[in-house]
């Protein structure tokens, strides 16, 4: 705000941005007056609320006198009751004139007290002082301040009245009533200084002068007294003979309750009325019309949720016990903001005191358990098999060893971002890694490096070039002559810097800048290690090292067609360069003379293409070189992998099925078996003669739907590529996977676990057979795409959550395999984001674009509940809304709204795990309503994590990444009993403070 104020003094009058600004401080002060006037409102609200107390309490006390004694009941009923007609408490001035008073009542006038809640107070001393200047609206009389000449006679000061004790009225001997000490005060502070105006004195009139009544807390009436009340009155009958049967029942009803006293009749007698209000002939008509304006301006209140806290702490103090305004656990809300909207959470009934709630991490953890999924789209030389029997490849930030024997995966977990490229050293222990630069939740830039690590202890051994490399590392290598001494390295800079480092001190041995152009590998020289070899898009480049210099060597494409890209090389027996090209050629490169005839003396050496051999239709993308000097060759078009003698003859060929990609990396297993990687980021084991299998596959594109099933150990994903593939959690495979028409971006399990549906991207949603694969139903919801698909706990509705901001709900039959449009949930001003049903199928929730939280009514006929208050204690089958009490702690201070993508509570209800922007799983203790919640934080994940769900026992969580194409399952360890409801409990009545945030 003085932001803008300030801007708006600066800038000139004619300058065009300041309108914009002089309307959004306009819009700012107009809200404050609209709250303010909302807040008095409010206020009168009370002051009318607090009235009407009055009035009720005023025949409870005479009631009450009237079953102790009734003679001083009678003495009181003639002067409270002077006039009939009008029903007020009055006093005439020829008694006060005449100094006539009636002593019994004139003690008792000062002996009762009530308050706003129904209580009786203790004997209280006041003595009478001038009052204010006052203007009553509803009297509608100018203000008389004291001693001003109004030009009427003025009214006789106001009389002091004696106090007498309610036990005074008594008869000798009775005892006294237990815990009731009643008075009646007459204010004078708080009177009214205006009075009726004199009635002309030949008409006899009286100046007529009215009692305010003040309110105490002081002792309240326990319902043992009013017991006490009851048994006196039946014991002694003859006392009171002329009360009436209705005073009696009334008591005796009134004994049974606990909460406020309410309004007596007692027959023929009128009841004691307060002068501050307008002068009707029917007191339950002048009652009935403050009923009504209370309720009006609570209502008020109601409709400008900006203000509730505020009103509530003005007005909880004057709530009696069974009032909703002033009572803390019906209707507390808090607020949280999002992007400066505030969102209005209702604490449920069995929080007691939220201030007092500890938050606390989960005391279950996650370990990664599998990792689903590889990197073959756009990394090349990622795949190697080590002497262990295991294969190292790397997804997002994890770089993977799978036992293809045992079928087990170890993981190496010290990347901060994605991996980008992989080397074995030619101990084939030591791997080497590099990482993309990224960039964390708060925006600061991970710098990219290597990590040099065993693969036998996963122990990280050198950190390579931190700080040193832009972008992220494209390719790396170990030099072989020496042992693996030094570790050549490619960046993503613009200049694709070329850098040589001492793998065992860490330190940098020489740089230089390469090209500017894309380079796609880089390899030492197997004999002469001051030999490196680069190649990328139209170039070969040879480079010789010495005292830390670089001197570079083009290679000369002479007659031969230049390449647009030269994709991969290795090193022959002879050590010639064998390279892989885009025009699906194999070249050979050698050393040729200086031509001292064309370029004279001081030509130097070149290298130059000895051979061309056709390969592939398409590119070449991969090289690998066997024992013995055979080479294989992986084409791209045509999916073949060739294997070629020493002096490229080939052998002999197979061809990979085209659900898998291009060949894009081999790895030699014995000689015979082999590992390809291909570029629908699988990974296949096979031989020639056998054929070839997937052991790891994998999405292709960003992917959004997860579900898992309501019993078995099964989960389904789909996602842009337009594979819908349902997964073994026990197995570790895949187990189908079929190819839509669109792409799908949400799932849900039907709860008899026979069919599963998906929703696409252009509003349409199929319901597939898990056993045949086959469509069973299919439908269309709008033109938009579809976020969400849910069935209700006993599978009889599916709700259909779209971008049009409609929830579609729909009739389940015959076990899931048909679907009648029941309904349509219009309300959400956004897209739908999230929605889960109650427990008992009849409400749904919902959360959209704009941060709303709704409500439905499913049975009522998909209405729209408009008091969310009335939800807060509603019980949720699934909560994966990212929108509600019970999860507001999951939200960091400061969240842009889109900062959580998923959350998924566990079946146990004790957990609660969230799937971030930030590429970090967080699994926090269930619920967590209060902010700054601690959590466990899990990394892995190199994109945005677009969706997490739990497994129908809680024993693992799956995690989805979105372009990092990776599903991560995670093992659920520790834990302890009890659910949340329990926790929940225990910690709203044990608890004294919050504890600070913390994360682990």
């Amino acid at each position: 705000m003085d932001s803008s104020t300030n801007s708006l003094d600066d800038v000139s009058a004619d300058s065009s941005a300041e309108f914009p600004d002089r309307t959004s401080m306009m819009e700012v002060r107009l809200q404050a007056q609209e709250d303010e006037i909302t807040l008095l409102k409010s206020s009168l609200a009370d002051a009318l609320r607090r009235i009407r107390l009055h009035d009720q309490l005023l025949p409870l006390l005479k009631q009450q006198l009237v079953a102790v004694n009734p003679a001083a009941a009678r003495v009181l009923n003639q002067v409270c009751c002077s006039d009939s007609c009008t029903g007020a408490r009055k006093l005439s001035s020829s008694s006060a004139s005449d100094g006539i008073r009636h002593p019994a009542t004139s003690q008792l006038s000062d002996s009762i007290v009530t308050n706003t809640n129904g209580h009786i107070g203790s004997p209280v001393s006041m003595k009478p002082r001038p009052g204010p200047a006052t203007l009553d609206r509803s009297t509608q009389t100018e203000p008389t301040l004291p001693g001003q000449d109004t030009g009427q006679d003025r009214a006789p000061p106001p009389r002091r009245v004696k106090s007498l004790q309610l036990e005074d009225a008594l008869p000798q001997g009775e005892s006294k009533v237990e815990g009731t000490r009643a008075k009646l005060h007459r204010i004078p502070g708080l009177e009214e200084e205006d009075e009726e105006q004199e009635e002309d004195e030949e008409g006899g009139g009286e100046q007529e002068k009215e009692l305010s009544w003040m309110s105490s807390v002081e002792e309240p009436i326990q319902p043992t007294t009013i017991r006490g009340l009851q048994r006196e009155d039946f014991q002694d009958r003859s006392c009171s003979p002329e009360e009436p049967a209705s005073v009696r029942t009334s008591d005796q009803n009134l004994s049974s309750r606990a909460g406020p006293l309410s309004p007596i009749q007692e027959g023929e007698k009128k009841p004691l009325v307060r002068r501050n209000s307008e002068k009707l002939g029917n007191p339950e008509k002048q009652r009935k019309r403050l009923d009504k304006k209370a309720a009006s301006s609570a209502n008020l209140l109601t409709r400008s949720p900006s203000l509730e806290n505020r009103a509530k702490e003005l007005i909880a103090s004057a709530g009696s016990p069974g009032s909703r305004r002033g009572t803390y656990s019906q209707e507390q809300s808090i607020k949280m903001f999002i992007r400066g909207r505030p969102i209005t959470m209702y604490i449920p009934s069995n929080i007691q005191n939220y201030e007092d709630l500890k938050m606390e991490p989960p005391s279950e953890r996650l370990e990664l358990d599998w990792v689903y999924g590889y990197r073959g789209r756009d990394c090349r030389a990622n795949l190697y098999f080590l002497p262990t029997g295991e294969a190292v490849y790397f997804i997002a930030c994890v770089v993977v060893l799978y036992h293809i024997n045992n079928r087990t995966q170890r993981h190496y977990r010290k990347h901060t971002d994605c991996v980008r490229c992989l080397t074995l050293h030619p101990d084939k222990v030591r791997v080497a890694s590099g990482q993309t630069a990224g960039v964390d939740k708060d925006g600061k830039p991970l710098q990219p490096c290597v990590h040099i690590w065993d693969s036998t202890t996963l122990v990280t051994l050198q950190q390579i070039g931190l700080g040193t490399f832009q972008r992220g590392v494209g390719s790396v290598a170990f030099s072989f002559a020496d042992s693996g001494a030094f570790l050549c390295v490619i960046d993503d800079s613009n200049e694709h810097m070329l850098s040589v480092w001492d793998c065992n001190k860490g330190t940098k041995h020489a740089e230089v800048k390469s090209t500017n152009e894309a380079v796609f590998t880089v390899e030492f020289n197997p004999s002469d290690s001051t030999n490196i070899i680069t190649c990328g898009k139209s170039h070969v480049y040879f480079w010789t090292l010495s005292t830390g210099q670089f001197t570079k060597k083009q290679g000369i494409f002479g007659k031969y067609k230049k390449p647009k890209f030269i994709q991969c090389f290795v090193f022959s027996l002879t050590g010639d360069v064998l390279t892989g090209d885009s025009e699906g050629n194999i070249l050979t490169w050698g050393k040729s003379a200086a031509d001292v005839k064309t370029l004279g003396k001081g030509a130097k050496e070149t290298f130059q293409i000895m051979r061309q051999t056709r390969a592939h239709e398409g590119s070449v993308f991969t090289l690998c070189t066997l024992q013995g000097g055979a080479l294989l060759s992986g084409g791209g078009k045509d999916r073949k992998i060739i294997r070629w003698s020493a002096d490229l003859a080939p052998e002999r060929e197979c061809e990979i099925p085209e659900k898998y990609g291009a060949v894009r990396t081999i790895a030699d297993v014995d000689g015979e078996e082999l590992l390809v990687g291909t570029t629908r980021n699988a990974i296949l084991r096979g031989t020639f003669s056998d054929g070839f299998v997937a052991i790891v596959q994998g999405h292709v594109d960003e992917m959004w739907g997860l579900a898992t099933h309501p019993s078995q150990n099964i989960f389904l994903t789909c996602g842009h590529d337009r594979q819908v593939c349902l997964w073994n959690t026990e197995e570790h495979k895949l187990d189908w996977c079929i190819t839509l028409e669109e792409y799908g971006l949400c799932a849900g399990f039907c709860p008899n676990g026979s069919v599963v549906s998906v929703g696409l991207s252009t509003g349409r949603w199929l319901v597939l057979d898990l056993l045949t694969r086959e469509v069973v139903s299919e439908s269309t919801d709008g033109n938009e795409q579809l976020s969400v698909m849910r069935y209700s706990p006993d599978g009889s509705f599916l709700a259909v959550g779209s971008h049009d901001n409609f929830i579609y709900i729909y009739n389940v039959t015959e076990s899931g395999r048909r679907y009648t449009r029941f309904g349509k949930c219009n309300g959400h001003s956004s897209f739908i984001t999230h929605l889960d049903w109650s427990k008992d199928g009849k409400y749904i929730m919902s959360n959209s674009g704009d941060y709303e939280i709704l409500y439905w009514d499913i049975a009522a006929g998909c209405k729209l509940l408009r008091n969310r208050f009335e939800s807060k204690d509603r019980e949720w089958a699934s909560y994966t809304c990212v929108l509600g009490f019970h999860v507001m702690g999951v939200w960091l201070e400061g969240s842009d709204g889109t900062d959580i993508n998923a959350l998924c509570r566990s079946d146990s209800e004790r957990m609660v795990a969230v799937a971030d922007d930030f590429c970090k799983v967080h699994l926090f203790q269930y619920p967590c309503p209060k902010p700054k919640a601690p959590s466990h934080k899990y990394d892995g994940h190199g994109s945005h994590v677009t969706n997490v769900c739990f497994t129908h026992s809680d024993s693992h969580l799956l995690s989805m990444g979105g372009k990092d194409t990776c599903i991560l399952q995670w093992k659920v360890v520790g834990g302890g009993v009890g659910d949340s409801r329990e926790r929940l409990a225990s910690a709203s009545s044990t608890s004294t403070s919050s504890p600070e945030p913390a994360t682990s």
